[in-house]
């Protein structure tokens, strides 16, 4: 059984974001326990990071991700970026020093946005963060998911075969990245 964990960048209930990494994620293989880590936590200070002031979202988050074998990061973009919460919980699972949740995850990056270039400020501005916590990433093909309402039906289901077919194609260069990192 592989654990595969899903954090969304979105915190919208309506979430766009979240919707198209569920669809992606619904191509995984049937052997595959797929979850969504909560990332409502408290901002991560140094300072709480010390024996009997840990807060418990930070507890819970970390122990949640210590038992996820890969992640699926699913942003929307912010200012050409990623949004704080989502920052917020890579900083939190990278601490302690040496103590990473995320070191040699196998790790997919989602962009999703409405505009037409499909996040590529955010996508580009999280790969960047998670060589640093090495983590080998889907390098091909490119999950920028742009125009996202023009691709959800009025139940927030992707149905265009041409979608799915391209979400099959992601799901399966994950699997593949997994299985690798698995030898």
């Amino acid at each position: 059984m592989t654990n595969v964990g899903i954090i969304v960048g979105s915190l919208r209930e309506g979430s766009f974001t979240k919707k198209i990494a569920q669809s992606v994620a619904s191509f995984l293989p049937s052997d595959y326990n797929v979850s969504i880590i909560d990332i409502n936590l408290d901002l991560y200070n140094e300072d709480l990071d010390q024996p009997g002031k840990v807060p418990a979202s930070w507890e819970n988050f970390r122990a949640q991700m210590n038992d996820v074998d890969a992640v699926i990061f699913a942003t929307p973009e912010y200012n050409r970026s990623i949004p704080g919460g989502l920052k917020n919980a890579i900083d939190v699972g990278s601490r302690p020093m040496g103590s990473s949740v995320w070191d040699m995850k196998p790790a997919l990056v989602l962009s999703v946005s409405p505009g037409a270039i499909g996040g590529f400020g955010a996508n580009m501005a999280l790969r960047q963060s998670l060589v640093f916590l090495n983590m080998p990433v889907v390098q091909q093909p490119e999950a920028y998911i742009g125009g996202v309402t023009n691709i959800l039906d009025a139940d927030g289901e992707v149905t265009e075969q041409r979608e799915l077919s391209y979400f099959k194609s992601i799901a399966d260069a994950f699997v593949d990245l997994i299985n690798k990192n698995n030898k």
